[in-house]
């Protein structure tokens, strides 16, 4: 097999032709074997840090493949042989992934399993994937194995990463990391060299579970060759450096947390820090101050929210001079977006301001060694892009799925459009359809679904395009816009067709309202369901003396629904009459990941919704 010519980028060895075979970085073809590499030539810098007890502790690049070492032997121990599955059901944390990549470097398969699933999703995950091995976190998720271990036959081994509370446990088909651990210590290294040198481009990598929103999950499979040419294209776009520090945080099952502080790493040699838990994200945000953030747009949303709040309950003399801060830098920030050279006296008032207010503002959220930030994963308001580049965080949007690797397009400095989630990224085609759906190309494009060979049929054209389900148009700078889904597009009882997404990202501008899902499909008008920010609605409830005893009472309100009503009809003024929205209501559950309503990515899945409140739909009506 020949090999491409090789180019340079950020002192990384790719291919000249990104998405061209064979597909090597740095002369490796497959994550094991690139994992290999890094740590031995990284040795004693830093890979790694968790908090114990309170206190950031780092790890070494040589700790990291001693400890894949010990698992995978441990592993290979129990009976696991190349091509078969294991599943981690864990938050984020160190040995999610070294577990992840100890099956791989036996060639094996990893699945990740929400923390938030339920008993029953796991067995299915479990039976669909065939799981040999089950890691679980903590007596809590090892509580959801027990649930439905009847249900599971196939499951051979279940493997405790927490000792904590579960000292006296015994079962047939548990042990402790540690003891997993303790079992391959005695293994051979010259196997594991052995099992990593056997792996091959087109071995199945990863099992990537979609979010099920209408029937089962599908187990996307990825192929060590797909992950590699989506690794190439990422080592152009994203914002990480040799000894970058990243922060590790929405869930490693996701597509997009694993491309950024699983592969992006063993790319650069950059430094992933963990999250402790969901709830201290913004707490270890300002104690890492990282060179690049990656997030969903419900974050950037929440950290958006937090600055207005602070902004609200800060001295009068204060919020002017947030007010003039922000001012300042919204005018140097349209130069910028327009591709227009930004006047003297705009960037005179700026660098002024940004003394004064802004650059205390990023250090204050973390923010201040930000090179840029990405947003993925769902629609982002253009106007909430805007204000990050008022306040000095250029944030740029991309896509890409779970099929394609998690990278398909992408903004960046330079080649930024806001409102599009930017140009086709090298080495991957895209192309629109006569109904309009986006379809790409490229050797980041997944093998199939697991089981699913009608599903696998679907998801491609006849001529081998990948099928994204996005409706969207691409303009003669090759900038792509998604307009919507093409299962979500309504058609009114009038026959006109609207896509809601621009409405919806429209109505999550405001800091009142965390998500909206628009209903008309077949109906004479559109409405809304509107989920409210609570921090936010609270805090304007108590300046305004609004009483409220929960949250239902809070969202019951009159005050608060002339709030939101308020906020509806400006967003009405964007769009013309038959898009506007002629009625809403108020979700007042105040829901969380761990409800069935919301994505893991806390993203409202519309068919649910729907489902569950469909009460409150027919009352709009």
């Amino acid at each position: 097999m020949s090999t491409l010519p090789q180019t340079v980028i950020k002192g990384v060895r790719v291919n000249a032709q990104p998405g061209k075979r064979p597909v090597h970085i740095d002369g490796h073809a497959t994550i094991p074997a690139l994992l290999r590499a890094r740590c031995q030539e990284n040795g004693s810098a830093t890979a790694h840090r968790a908090k114990e007890l309170g206190i950031w502790q780092a790890f070494s690049w040589a700790d990291y493949l001693d400890r894949v070492r010990e698992i995978a032997l441990g592993m290979r121990a129990l009976g696991l042989e190349k091509g078969q599955v294991i599943s981690i059901l864990s938050e984020d944390r160190l040995e999610w992934i070294q577990c992840d990549m100890a099956a791989q470097c036996l060639g094996a398969i990893s699945s990740g399993v929400y923390t938030t699933d339920s008993p029953s999703q796991l067995a299915y995950l479990v039976n669909d994937s065939d799981t040999q091995i089950l890691f679980v976190e903590n007596d809590e998720q090892l509580d959801k194995f027990l649930a439905v271990e009847g249900q599971m036959p196939g499951l051979r081994h279940v493997v405790i990463f927490d000792k904590e509370g579960l000292h006296d446990f015994r079962h047939e088909k548990c042990l402790f990391l540690s003891d997993l651990v303790e079992r391959g210590r005695g293994g051979s290294a010259a196997e594991f060299d052995a099992a990593i040198d056997a792996v091959q481009p087109g071995d199945t990598a990863v099992l990537i579970y979609t979010s099920g929103t209408t029937g089962n999950p599908k187990g996307v499979m990825l192929t060590q060759e797909n992950i590699m040419a989506g690794m190439e294209v990422s080592l152009y776009n994203l914002p990480f450096t040799k000894g970058a520090e990243q922060l590790c945080f929405l869930p490693l099952c996701h597509i997009l947390e694993r491309i950024v502080s699983l592969y992006t790493p063993l790319i650069v040699s950059s430094t992933v820090n963990f999250a402790e838990s969901p709830e201290t994200v913004f707490d270890n945000l300002r104690e890492i101050s990282p060179h690049g953030f990656v997030a969903v747009p419900r974050v950037w949303e929440k950290i958006y929210s937090r600055v207005l709040l602070m902004a609200q309950e800060s001295t009068l003399i204060g919020r002017w001079a947030f007010a003039q801060a922000l001012k300042a830098g919204r005018a140097r920030a349209e130069c910028l977006l327009d591709d227009r050279p930004v006047p003297a006296g705009v960037a005179l008032r700026y660098r002024i301001w940004d003394f004064l207010v802004l650059a205390n503002l990023r250090r204050m959220l973390g923010m201040d060694r930000i090179i840029h930030g990405l947003t993925g994963a769902a629609p982002i308001s253009p106007d909430l892009l805007r204000w990050y580049f008022a306040i000095g965080v250029p944030v740029y949007e991309g896509w890409g799925m779970s099929e394609t690797s998690g990278i398909g397009t992408i903004n960046l400095p330079g080649a930024n459009k806001v409102g599009s989630i930017g140009q086709t990224c090298a080495g991957i085609e895209t192309r629109i359809a006569p109904d309009g759906e986006i379809q790409v190309k490229g050797l980041n494009v997944f093998t199939g679904y697991l089981n699913k060979p009608d599903k696998t049929a679907e998801a491609f054209t006849e001529d081998g395009w990948m099928r994204t389900g996005d409706v969207g148009r691409i303009d003669n700078q090759g900038f792509v816009t998604i307009t919507g889904r093409m299962k979500d597009i309504i058609i009114t009882a009038g026959g006109k067709n609207i896509t809601p997404a621009e409405i919806e990202s429209r109505l999550k501008f405001s800091h009142y309202i965390s998500d909206a899902v628009i209903i008309g499909d077949r109906r004479k008008y559109l409405t809304c369901l509107i989920m409210i920010d609570q921090e936010n609605v609270e805090k304007y409830a108590q300046d305004h003396k609004v009483p409220f005893s929960d949250f239902r009472s809070l969202c019951r309100a009159e005050p608060v629904l002339d709030l939101i009503r308020r906020e509806v009809e400006a967003v009405n003024k964007e769009f013309a009459r038959v898009e506007q929205i002629k009625d809403f209501r108020l979700i007042d559950v105040l829901l969380t990941a761990e409800d069935e309503e919301l994505t893991a990515t806390m993203k409202l899945k519309r068919a649910t919704v729907e489902q569950r409140h469909k009460a409150l739909i027919d009352a709009m009506y």
